[in-house]
């Protein structure tokens, strides 16, 4: 069954740019952007209970350093350049994370709120760099020869990128990490009594759920070909936390559904912007009454193992 359900997925991700129109290559390309910090959000909430509302701001700066790095140094491989955001990002994560660690609940979401605000802040105003307000277009990837211009070409991009991110996120949840993580989601207390550092896998999780964010910022900037300041604002930050929420804590495979969830009513909910928020609001609201656990506690068995 899970061999069937994964080989039928798997056929369908493939051929999807030939079953469907571009809109929804595209749409589906900014499902696995979001999926992909969906995941490292969760590494960070779901397994170290360290709430974060700051997750716009690394996502910003992931899509800034792929855009300037592009455009600066157009013959950098688009890999090289998404490993470099991821990088770039983490680096900022650590730099969040080392301050933050005595801080938890609301004082840990205040700090990560305010990284949000500051991060903006500083791309409107280093626009000697960033181009402040006026934004960035952003120059096409290249793959080696291949130029990466076609919505299906950044699709498979995307693609391939977010299946060694999934890959990568179910592994270290089965290795020392991943237990060490989990240890110290059901007790920091008795982590702490099993020699587990709780300092050092904490800042950890800051470092890896950061380096998640800036490789999708990356994979975003070149989804979307231009970014400003206006798409990395706080209401982003929440999109991401209501992802893990509806997906459930915790989830690897919860985390990807509850992505699509999102960016898909998101999308749906255009017809009717007025009225938007409400809906949004009711449908969250909804969710949480019903599923507490996330999509993730309703989802069959044998998905678990890639928790």
């Amino acid at each position: 069954m899970r061999r069937a359900a994964l080989g039928a997925g798997s056929a369908l991700l493939l051929l999807w740019p030939f079953l469907v129109p571009r809109y929804f290559v595209f749409l589906t390309s900014l499902v696995v952007v979001n999926a992909i910090v969906a995941i490292g959000l969760n590494l960070l909430s779901g397994y170290t209970n360290q709430l974060s509302f700051g997750h716009a701001g690394f996502f910003a700066v992931g899509a800034y350093v792929a855009a300037v790095l592009t455009l600066r140094a157009p013959g950098v491989p688009v890999v090289a350049t998404l490993v470099l955001a991821g990088l770039a990002t983490a680096l900022v994560g650590l730099a969040l994370g080392i301050p933050c660690l005595r801080l938890e609940g609301l004082y840990l979401a205040m700090a990560t709120l305010a990284f949000g605000f500051v991060v903006v802040e500083a791309i409107q105003n280093l626009d000697w760099l960033t181009r402040g307000n006026d934004g960035v277009a952003v120059p096409t990837a290249h793959l080696g020869p291949l130029a990466l211009a076609s919505d299906a070409a950044k699709y498979y991009l995307v693609l391939g990128v977010g299946a060694l991110m999934v890959a990568a996120a179910v592994n270290i949840t089965r290795t020392r990490t991943g237990r060490a993580l989990l240890a110290i989601r059901e007790s920091e207390i008795a982590a702490q009594a099993s020699g587990v550092h709780l300092a050092a896998y904490r800042t950890l999780a800051f470092a890896v759920s950061a380096f998640y964010t800036g490789v999708a910022g990356g994979l975003f900037a070149f989804v979307v070909g231009f970014i400003s300041p206006d798409a990395f604002d706080v209401f982003l930050s929440v999109d991401f936390v209501a992802m893990i929420i509806i997906g459930g804590l915790g989830s690897i495979p919860g985390s990807v559904v509850g992505a699509a969830v999102i960016t898909l009513l998101y999308d749906w909910l255009a017809a009717f912007q007025n009225y938007r928020p409400l809906l949004f609001g009711l449908i969250l609201i909804g969710c949480m009454l019903f599923m507490p656990g996330g999509i993730a506690s309703r989802m069959p068995k044998w998905t678990q193992q890639a928790q």
